[in-house]
């Protein structure tokens, strides 16, 4: 499966700090993950693909927003 943690966090305006603190793990946890020198526990990926679904459900309803403005 390929990586795409870094795409994510870049796509939510996050720098590797935010993302971080929001996980509840270091800033070297994230480029870890993000540079494929890490896999996250699982508990870990669950609160990553959480973030990701909240910003993809985020962007589709600011998508849809400016479709009817």
């Amino acid at each position: 499966m390929k990586n795409i943690v870094k795409q994510l966090r870049k796509a939510a305006g996050l720098r590797q700090e935010d993302l971080a603190q929001q996980l509840g793990v270091s800033r070297q946890t994230i480029i870890a993950i993000e540079n494929d020198k890490y896999n996250p526990t699982l508990e870990l990926a669950m609160k990553i693909s959480r973030l990701s679904v909240s910003y993809t459900h985020l962007r589709a309803h600011e998508t849809r927003r400016n479709l009817v403005c």
